[in-house]
């Protein structure tokens, strides 16, 4: 079974989100800061990660960049609900798969997680 792991500040945003990956047949865990999901990732392989740009510490970005130096493989979505094209971009750059707009009205971050998830067990 696939897990994943929801990094938001907002509790609502994390149960939203963890409900909707369990019921679609998702392992989900979830924190609120950068530092947790590091901690997180030190007991846990996760296929995909949903990351909030904006977080108290260390933020999304930073948190993507310390995983990456850790040699995570997870895809990494960043969500944000005050997104702009060059936060995007960097976190591109970073190594991010794709950038979310919070709430996400176009695209189910389930549909994409279960994407993302197949396309790693295949390599």
């Amino acid at each position: 079974m696939d897990s994943i792991l929801i990094v938001d500040d907002e509790r609502g945003i994390r149960e939203t989100l963890c409900a909707v990956m369990e019921d679609e047949g998702f392992v989900a865990d979830a924190v609120s800061t950068g530092e947790e999901c590091l901690k997180a990732l030190g007991r846990r392989a996760y296929g995909c990660i949903l990351l909030d740009v904006w977080l108290p510490g260390i933020d999304g970005l930073e948190t993507l960049k310390q995983l990456r130096a850790l040699g995570s493989e997870a895809a990494v979505v960043i969500i944000s609900g005050h997104g702009n094209i060059e936060t995007a971009v960097r976190a591109t750059k970073l190594g991010a798969f794709d950038f979310i707009e919070k709430p996400s009205r176009s695209r189910k971050p389930s549909s994409l997680c279960a994407t993302l998830c197949a396309s790693s067990d295949s390599n």
